[in-house]
């Protein structure tokens, strides 16, 4: 058990680090070719870090932990703030894709952007199934929630490769606001279920 904790720790550290790294590249790459999907996408990797993070405080609080209700209690908290973040970056993206559209912004094609997407379809899936994995075995919901939010940022990801593609190949721009909107959506979904979950 103890041995997974430490497996868990390192996952989240792991975590933060690409997060951190991927959110830097898609932010300066959205930034050069106009991107507002790739601004977004560095967005939710902050959204990411900051799971990470909450995480990280999560399981290093656990040999700490006297009561069952204490462990609720603390497990909620992870959860809220993990919650509320979400719903701060989603302004955030909503304000810059509204801005977007309104100045009719239109993004160059981001060579750079595609290789920061495909590396995270290839990495984002693989980190999500061990986090689920761990948070079955040591049985914290907070992991395993977050276990989704990285593979659903791997779908992002997607999104994002077949956007910035369709903008490369043949010039279809329109589909940058198309993917900033679902993030948008997708932070607001999860973000929502993690501060009501009881």
């Amino acid at each position: 058990m103890r041995q997974d904790f430490k497996k868990a720790l390192k996952l989240e550290y792991f975590t933060i680090l690409y997060s951190i790294v991927e959110a830097v590249f898609s932010i300066f790459a959205g930034t050069v070719s106009g991107s507002v999907a790739l601004v977004s996408f560095g967005v939710d990797s902050i959204a990411e870090s900051m799971s990470g993070i909450v995480l990280v405080w999560r399981l290093r609080r656990q040999p700490y932990i006297s009561s069952e209700k204490e462990e609720r209690r603390i497990e909620k908290k992870a959860q809220y703030l993990v919650g509320a973040s979400f719903f701060l970056l989603a302004l955030y993206v909503l304000y810059e894709t509204v801005n977007m559209l309104i100045t009719s912004a239109v993004p160059q094609p981001s060579p750079l952007g595609m290789i920061i997407a495909v590396i995270a379809l290839i990495t984002m899936p693989l980190i999500a199934y061990k986090k689920h994995e761990l948070g079955d075995k040591l049985e914290i919901e907070s992991l395993k929630a977050d276990a989704k939010e990285t593979l659903v940022c791997s779908l992002l990801s997607l999104a994002l490769l077949l956007g910035l593609t369709a903008n490369y190949l043949w010039g279809l721009w329109q589909l940058d606001p198309v993917v900033s909107l679902m993030i948008v959506v997708f932070l607001i979904k999860e973000g929502r279920e993690l501060v009501t979950r009881e």
